[in-house]
């Protein structure tokens, strides 16, 4: 098993939020690095959601143990509800709150380039129009949705002013563009509107009742007659392959496709390398990917299993293992 790489620590620039502050953010996005800017509620840490392996950065930074959906940051709702399919009910909740500290979860588009590693995979997408002029102007500039959770290193207190980005993020991220406290505080109000029914999955900066007075019913995931996960991600087995998978493979059967890491286990006809050079922010850009194509590609083909190669117990391999242990453990027709 190859050694952890050690990281080289970056120089992390604190941008002013004036106009050459903001427009050296949106080009350092734009060019796949890592920024983190303050919202109303907290400050995100930033990175182009279509680019693959600046998503991966985003896990990196943060030490972040899983791959669970990213919100995906918009200027306005009409830039959201091009990656986003817009419910009725969708454009009301825009309307009345957006921008603000509301994040919409609702079917991907067929037009949207955000990557599967910000959507975790799944058919749907979290999608949120912060308020505050700093922000909507670096979200326009950068032209793209930007995928931006806390900034903060994962499991530890969320950062409401620059600073505290620099104290926990401070030599693994590009820059922090500071525009002083944020207003809110705490995170943004999640509801998920791909179900059919509205599902509060976190409490945050719109207060529920200040949903229903919208859209009426807002079902809590804590409801007995609504047994449903808290967020995406959360359930054991989560959107696996059809394939069964096996992890660890120290060899391939002729029945398997291969889903390799560095050099390739001999006798597989069908395969897929999440990274031949054993780098594991490329080895997260291309799982999702990986795994839809030995799936499809397998079952055309008459394979009846997927073998993983073994995937480092640290970095980024903690997170890849985890998404493929939940890939691998047979569904038990929990809603997903």
């Amino acid at each position: 098993m190859p050694a952890p790489r050690p990281e080289t620590p970056r120089r992390t620039e604190r941008l002013l939020a004036d106009s050459a502050g903001i427009a050296r953010a949106a080009e350092m996005l734009r060019a796949g690095r890592l920024v983190a800017f303050g919202t109303e509620t907290v400050y995100g840490l930033g990175a182009d959601a279509t680019n693959d392996i600046a998503v991966a950065g985003i896990f990196a930074a943060k030490g972040r143990p899983h791959f669970n959906p990213l919100i995906s940051h918009f200027p306005d709702a009409d830039a959201a509800f091009v990656h986003a399919e817009p419910t009725d009910m969708a454009r009301q909740l825009a309307a009345a709150f957006w921008p603000g500290p509301l994040t919409l979860v609702l079917p991907r588009t067929g037009r949207s380039d955000v990557s599967d590693l910000a959507a975790a995979g799944l058919g749907t997408l979290a999608v949120r129009v912060p308020r505050g002029e700093v922000t909507r102007t670096l979200l326009t500039l950068v032209g793209r949705p930007v995928a931006a959770p806390s900034a903060n290193p994962s499991g530890k207190v969320s950062p409401s002013d620059a600073y505290h980005v620099l104290n926990g993020l401070g030599g693994a991220i590009d820059a922090v563009l500071d525009s002083g406290p944020c207003p809110v505080g705490v995170e943004s109000t999640v509801v998920d509107l791909s179900r059919g029914v509205p599902v509060l999955l976190r409490p945050g900066g719109i207060a529920l009742e200040r949903l229903r007075e919208v859209c009426g019913p807002v079902a809590h995931p804590d409801d007995h007659v609504h047994k449903l996960p808290t967020a995406p991600g959360q359930l054991a087995s989560h959107y696996a392959p059809e394939l069964p998978i096996r992890l660890d493979a120290q060899s391939v059967h002729p029945h398997e496709a291969l889903l390799a890491f560095g050099p390739e286990l001999p006798g597989a006809g069908l395969v897929w390398n999440l990274s031949e050079g054993e780098h594991l922010d490329e080895a997260a850009a291309r799982l999702f990917a990986g795994l839809r194509f030995l799936d499809s590609e397998g079952a055309r083909r008459g394979l009846t299993s997927i073998a993983v190669q073994p995937i480092p117990r640290h970095g980024l391999g903690l997170a890849i293992r985890d998404r493929l242990r939940r890939a691998a453990t047979p569904s038990t027709g929990s809603p997903a």
